[in-house]
């Protein structure tokens, strides 16, 4: 009888929730209509870094974000001129394509529109994806709560029947299983071809530079320059646990020394060779190029292409800094300094073309050779360094995002967020790294490579912009079409020049995004898989009560912590534990731990509550939610914080209780007995202590984490195909994976894993 009472009273709740003085607590139940739901938010306003932070972090972000594109100059004419300079006015045609390159992708794309794409600051393909999964329903895996909303962070504004563009694409997307696929592929894609990139910029760039050598010393064969360049290789990549905080400002000085140079040297060679060159900014001598040179000149796009490496790094490592750093270092250092450089190299070619192959230092004076050649080999450690970094950032967001392997994630920065350093990762690369460059030996096929990775990124960035900027931004229909058919042009364009070098090398970044996309799909449907069969095979609440009041079962002291991921009610894990243990400790916690399509989840919105009926049983559901940059290690003391979130919930709760009763007395299904009993607040005070003193009992009698070790099959019956993807290739990766406990840092002596096979 209790109970039905008990029910009746929540079902009145729920009539009356949108009472304004108490939305502040959370009260929407989007689980179970038995359970109450709290989330203990006290939203702050976030205040914006000062203006001495963001010029420190615009000279930081030299040193990281603009080495690749910054150490450009050492290959882009060589590269685009492979067989020799035909007519001494392509070099105008080239140099102009340069500038226009330069001006509309990374500075008038990037800088100025993409960068005001950021997921709260973060971006990449994923942070991308992660921001247009927060305003339609494309992801794949069912946990969406209306709680999520609530977090200070979401800044979520939903498009209306007013919107029509934005409401039309949203309703198309959240409806068609195709286009939810289609976003998740191409995410992945994205993700594979930047860290392919990661793998493909270390390679040319200290290639390109140690080469250079050649010109003081002949006598070094191409087999030495590979193995200083190796040596160089594998030194940066062991350099990456020192974290991009101590690296960048250790890098900015010497990339803030390159720019001058570079951009001095070009000022010099303007003027000594060929100030005419100026002219170049006329877009005609674009079109004679092509009408002179023809699939030449389409083909000689890939190597235009290469002045416009690392662009993505822009976008993928601002997570590291700030979007107004970037702007500032970007437009009053980088883009000054490469238009110079161009410039410079085509005003020396005008009068040199024959010297082409060797641009770069033929074109130094003398007198500079020596230093240009030190400051070239440390600006192309640098420009590895960008991409690096861009590569961390991008897979500790999918990591989150339940689409990689768990790896670990060290955050190497207390003073910047977002600064990540992971060692498999880390490890991987300089491997891969170092084989390629080992293989291939010279720049010719690897920059051919490196067009395609840099290229496809970008196009795929501008796919998912166009869909930000119908159904986010809700933009002006003009310019949207206005961008598809400049910057799309230009990137389908530069898109089919370098896939035309596919069986010349540019087969690579495609091998490594296969691999990575068939790692990734893998642990991605597993993981839906997984979801999907605890959803399936979850305990109903009239099944748990049945079990947590059975007589027979031993209640002991303590409180007990179940972990899974499943956030719509107790999963399997609890079932299998008692028909092997037939005993429950005092205080019973279900801790579902989830991941937001946003990049931090504040620490005092961070755990939502709800408790289970009935409320003798001392049993509670907790959604832990984490954001694609939050930390998830021995940092942050979990335990203690859930422990004093959940009596500060079991306050509010009760408050919250006798506030709702107290204004619903005008209801006819109240029952005014009922309101008396309730509203003594002495009762109410006495029965939240007694409960308090509960969970301080049962923290003190000892806290057990009790962790579900999954094994994962096939089902009886399944195809071939499944059984590889399930059996052998998932099976592999998490024999050789961190495990979970590890990533929350859970003490082993308390804890307890819990075998259980799912047969998905």
């Amino acid at each position: 009888m209790a109970l039905e009472e008990e029910e009746a009273v929540v079902v009145n709740m729920e009539k009356i929730e949108k009472n304004q003085q108490l939305q502040k607590f959370g009260r929407n139940d989007s689980l179970e209509m038995e359970s109450r739901i709290f989330s203990t938010s006290h939203t702050r306003a976030s205040k914006g870094p000062s203006t001495a932070t963001v010029l420190q972090l615009a000279f930081q972000s030299i040193g990281i974000v603009y080495g690749d594109i910054g150490t450009s100059p050492l290959y882009v004419f060589s590269s685009t001129f492979s067989d020799g300079i035909k007519h001494n006015d392509d070099i105008l045609g080239v140099f102009s394509l340069i500038f226009y390159t330069l001006t509309f992708i990374p500075l008038f794309k990037y800088v100025f529109i993409v960068l005001h794409a950021t997921d709260n600051g973060n971006g990449g393909t994923f942070a991308l994806y992660s921001l247009i999964c927060r305003y339609a329903r494309v992801g794949l895996i069912p946990n969406e709560e209306l709680e999520d909303a609530q977090v200070s962070n979401y800044q979520l504004q939903l498009p209306n029947n007013r919107d029509k563009r934005a409401f039309k694409l949203k309703s198309m997307l959240e409806n068609t299983h195709f286009f939810k696929l289609f976003l998740l592929f191409a995410t992945m894609l994205g993700t594979s071809m930047v860290i392919g990139d990661g793998v493909l910029t270390p390679c040319i760039s200290v290639l390109s530079a140690v080469g250079g050598i050649k010109q003081a010393a002949s006598q070094v064969t191409d087999d030495q320059i590979v193995l200083i360049s190796v040596g160089i290789l594998i030194g940066l990549f062991m350099a990456q646990r020192f974290g991009t905080d101590k690296v960048g400002t250790s890098f900015a000085p010497i990339l803030c020394i390159w720019f001058t140079f570079i951009g001095g040297i070009g000022v010099y060679n303007f003027v000594k060779h060929d100030p005419s060159v100026i002219k170049a900014i006329n877009p005609k001598y674009i079109v004679d190029y092509f009408i002179r040179n023809k699939k030449d000149a389409w083909i000689s796009l890939g190597g235009v292409v290469m002045a416009i490496t690392g662009t993505e790094a822009l976008f993928a490592d601002v997570g590291h800094f700030t979007v107004r750093s970037i702007q500032i270092s970007m437009c009053s250092v980088t883009y000054p300094a490469l238009i110079l450089a161009y410039a410079g190299q085509a005003s020396f070619l005008r009068k040199n073309s024959d010297l082409v192959n060797d641009t770069f230092y033929k074109s130094i004076p003398d007198s500079l050779y020596w230093p240009m050649f030190v400051i070239a080999i440390l600006a192309a450690i640098i420009a590895s360094q960008a991409m690096i970094s861009g590569t961390f950032s991008i897979i500790q967001q999918s990591l989150s995002l339940g689409c990689f392997p768990r790896v670990q994630i060290v955050h190497t920065s207390t003073k910047y967020e977002g600064q990540v350093y992971i060692p498999e990762v880390n490890y991987i690369l300089m491997i891969a790294c170092v084989a390629i460059t080992v293989g291939f030996k010279t720049t010719t096929k690897i920059g051919n490579a490196y067009g395609i990775a840099v290229v496809f990124v970008m196009t795929l960035t501008s796919t998912f912009l166009v869909l930000v900027m119908i159904m986010i931004w809700k933009t002006n229909i003009f310019f949207i079409i206005s961008y598809i058919l400049i910057i799309g042009s230009i990137e389908l364009v530069y898109l089919s020049s370098v896939l035309y070098k596919f069986d010349q090398g540019g087969y690579l970044p495609l091998m490594f995004a296969a691999i990575l996309m068939f790692i990734m799909y893998v642990w991605n449907d597993v993981y839906q898989r997984k979801y999907y069969y605890e959803l399936d095979h979850k305990t109903p609440l009239e099944k748990f009560r049945e079990i947590a009041c059975d007589a027979s079962l031993c209640r002991l002291p303590g409180l007990a912590m179940f972990y899974s991921e499943l956030v719509q009610g107790i999963p399997p894990i609890f079932k299998h534990y008692v028909a092997n243990v037939p005993a429950l400790h005092s205080v019973l916690v279900f801790v579902s731990i989830k991941s937001l399509p946003i990049s931090k989840v504040p620490m005092e919105e961070r755990f939502l509550f709800r408790r289970v009926q009935p409320k003798e049983l001392n049993v509670f559901q907790c959604v832990v939610r984490y954001g694609y940059t939050d930390v998830r290690n021995k940092q942050e003391p979990f335990e203690k914080f859930l422990v004093e979130t959940l009596k500060e919930f079991i306050v509010k709760e009760n408050w919250w209780s006798q506030k709702m009763l107290q204004d619903g007395k005008s209801d006819e299904n109240l029952n005014v007995d009922e309101l008396v009993q309730v509203s003594d607040e002495e009762k109410l005070q006495e029965a939240v202590e007694k409960e308090i003193e509960a969970v301080e009992k049962a923290t003190r009698a000892g806290v057990v984490h009790l962790i579900g070790e999954n094994e994962v099959i096939a089902s009886k019956g399944a195809g071939i195909g499944k059984r590889i993807l399930i059996d052998y290739a998932y099976n592999f990766m998490t024999k050789n994976l961190r495990q979970s406990e590890k990533l929350f840092d859970i003490p082993h002596k308390r804890m307890v894993k819990v075998g259980m096979t799912y047969e998905l």
